[in-house]
Order: C-alpha cells, then structure tokens, then sequence
C-alpha cells in the first residue's frame, strides 16, 4: 500500500512538473514536442485511413458479394506486370447468345445477367444532364447489385423482357433534371431520341467497386437499347455478364463451368486461350492489400524519422530539466530520496510530455478524419486499436527519450548537486 501511494505521489508530481515546463517554456516545449505530434499523426493516420478503407471495400464486397463474376472481354488487373490491351482489344463482345447459353447449361449459376453501358445526354422540358451512364439490363441485374429504389419500383419481367421504355433514374438525375425535388415518377424523359417514362428513382449510393455509379445513370431494359442502337459493336461498347454462384456452390467451380460454356459458345479449341475475361472483386482486393501494405511501410518509415527527432527533443527538454533541478535533486537525495524515487520522477515526466505530444497528434486524425468524411464518400473513423497504438508509442518514446536523462539524475552525488550552481 505504501508503495502505491509512493508511486502516485511520484506521478502526481511529475505530472505537475511537466505541465509547469510546458507553461513557462513554451516554444522550446511546443518545438520539442513537434516531433512526438507528427509521428503519431502519421502512424495513427496512416492506420486510420488503411482501416476506414478496408473497411468500406469489406462492406462493398459483403454487399455485392464475392460469388459474383464480372466477364466482359477486358480484364480488371495487369498479367504477370504488363496490360496488354492491343491483345484484347478485337475479342468478341458478351451477348445474349452467351447470357442464354449460361442460363440453359450452368447447374452451379443462380442468376446472371447481362449489362450494356452506354453514355447518353437526357432532357427533360428545358432541363439537360450529359455524361449519364445507360444501364441496359436483362432480368435479375437487381440480385447482383446494391441499389435500393426511394420512390417507385423497379422493372417486372415481363418489361424487361418486352423491351419497354420505362426507366430508373438515379439521385444526381433527378436532381438536375428535376430541379427543386419535383415528383419525378410518371414523368417522361429524353434520350437516345425516345422517350422513356420514369418508374423509379434510385436512393444515393455513390460508386461501387464493381465500376457502377448508380447516382448519375439511368437503368433500361436490354431489349429497349438493342431497339435503339447496336449493343453488339465490338468497337463502341463493352457488354458485362454477371453471373452468381448457388448457395453452397464454390466460386472456382462456377468459374470454370461458365468458362467452359463460354469457350464452346465462341468455338475455342483446346489450346487456345480465352477470348474473355473473368474478373472477380477479389482480384482487387487483393491488389489492394499489396497496395496498403507498401502505404504502411512508407507510413512507418516516415513516422519513426518523426518519433527518432521527437525522442531527441523530449531527451533535450529532460537533460535541461535535470540540469535546472540538481541542486533540488541533491537536497531530495540528501534528506534520504532512493534512486529510483527519483529515476521514475524523471521517467514519468518524460512519458508525460510524450502523452501531451501523442494526443496532440490523435486529435488531428480526428479532425482530419471529420474532414475526410465529408470528402471521400466514407466515414473514415479513429478506432479503439489505432488510439491505444497511439498512446502506446506514445509512452514507449518517452521511457525511451527520457532513460538516460533520469538515470544521470538518479546517479547524482547529493553533496555535488547541493554545491552546484
């Protein structure tokens, strides 16, 4: 209990005399903390940023999920470093042809679908919106994306089937075609020279990672587009089929199912390499992890240089400390002060000044994150690990930074220290 008491006491104190050099050396304290700031700024930053991301792919790809295959005849990633694009650039276009001989053949397939993207300038009375994407669907596109409708409904069967010029409309088409929150549902539409009649209206949901921007697109049926304009051009357009995996049914085995469908709709032989790709969300989250892994190296590197100058300042502000106390010190040593009363004295104060610095920094990424969330279309949050990393560094450069200085205080002859001046 004595010991306890004794240890409070000693941080108490430290505690009170850190605050004090704060207060009545400012800069040289503000100057030496800088350091210990920017280094857990940038670890808990860094942290931060890879977190809060991670985490927002995570919940894009539970969403759209993981089963799902995207085959189009571009690949989403490089092969073995290099993206030969003049090798895909002439491959065959996915079509209807494909999407029927998928639905019809596949046992392990529990939706596809296919999609036609095309850009379109719409009108609606004297309002105009460009650089809209035309999602031109077949049946099932809606179990293999994440969108919600806020007013409406979505197509049945029978009209996307039939080709019928309905319409979906997402947030940022609404808004600028129907300026002032106006009921869009029921009203028609310009483009593509029809007019298309709005059935639903999508809610916001920014981009996804499978490419899609619901807010500034318009969703048709495929038959409807087809009508119109040629979906099969293997110069102008780039048709996706999407196909899902059955519950229970393992993604490689649907991949090379539909791989194997595929190649006998596009007469390969054995030997001959795809003329498609099939691309997968996890391929990019596989990249990505390459990619934060090199961020947090380059992150750590650049903090430690940080924390290394921040650990040389607060050892500076303690060799001074010792310096200006030493005839305290010897006095405190001479009325009967053990040495390490006064080690954890010095010691103490150094993690304390190192704290101050380390919340410093942590109250930046909070702020930065509150900036960031507004910006990058997620919430981007300090969690419970990346704080204690924080104050754990924190602490650990203290003890660190302040060893040496409180060792020579502890090792100080009281009789020297009282006469020095």
């Amino acid at each position: 209990m004595n010991q306890l008491r004794s240890f409070f006491r000693i941080t108490f104190t430290s505690l009170k005399m850190a605050l004090q050099e704060l207060r009545v050396n400012k800069l040289r304290t503000f100057l030496s903390l800088l350091g210990v700031t920017i280094g857990i700024f940038c670890i808990v930053a860094v942290f931060t940023m890879l977190d809060s991301l991670e985490k927002n792919i995570r919940n894009n790809v539970a969403t759209l999920g993981d089963d799902v295959l995207y085959i189009n005849k571009w690949p989403w990633m490089d092969e073995n470093g290099e993206y030969r694009w003049w090798d895909f650039l002439n491959r065959p276009v996915m079509t209807q042809a494909e999407l029927s001989a998928v639905e019809q053949k596949a046992h392990t397939v529990r939706y596809a679908t296919l999609c036609y993207t095309n850009s379109i300038t719409a009108k609606q009375g004297q309002n105009e919106v460009s650089g809209i994407a035309a999602y031109c669907v077949t049946d099932f596109f809606e179990k293999l994306q994440n969108f919600e409708l806020s007013q409406g409904r979505y197509f049945s069967p029978v009209e996307l089937a039939g080709g019928n010029h309905f319409v979906v409309i997402g947030e940022e088409v609404h808004e600028e075609l129907f300026p002032g929150g106006a009921m869009p549902i029921g009203k028609t539409i310009t483009f593509m020279g029809q007019r298309f009649q709005v059935i639903g209206l999508l809610k916001k949901t920014g981009n996804n990672m499978a490419g899609f921007n619901f807010d500034r697109s318009v969703i048709i049926p495929y038959n409807a587009a087809a009508a119109l304009i040629n979906v099969t051009d293997k110069d102008a357009s780039d048709p996706v089929l999407m196909v899902k995996a059955k519950t229970g049914t393992r993604v490689d085995d649907m991949m090379y199912e539909v791989e194997g469908i595929l190649r006998g709709v596009h007469r390969l032989p054995p030997g001959v390499k795809n003329d498609f790709s099939i691309n997968r969300l996890s391929q990019i989250t596989e990249r990505l992890n390459l990619m934060f892994a090199t961020i947090d190296v380059v992150g750590i590197i650049i903090a430690a240089f940080s924390l290394l100058v921040g650990g040389f300042g607060i050892a500076n502000i303690m060799f001074v400390t010792v310096k200006e106390r030493t005839r305290i010190i010897g006095l405190k040593k001479a009325i009967g002060a053990k040495r390490q009363a006064i080690l954890s004295e010095f010691l103490i104060e150094a993690v304390v000044l190192c704290l101050i610095g380390g919340i410093i920094g942590i109250v930046m990424v909070l702020i930065l994150g509150w900036i960031l969330s507004g910006m990058v279309g997620f919430t981007v949050t300090l969690s419970l690990k990346n704080f204690l990393l924080g104050i754990g560094i924190s602490t650990f450069v203290g003890v660190l930074s302040g060893f040496i200085p409180a060792r020579s205080a502890a090792r100080m002859d009281p009789v020297t220290a009282i006469r020095s001046n």
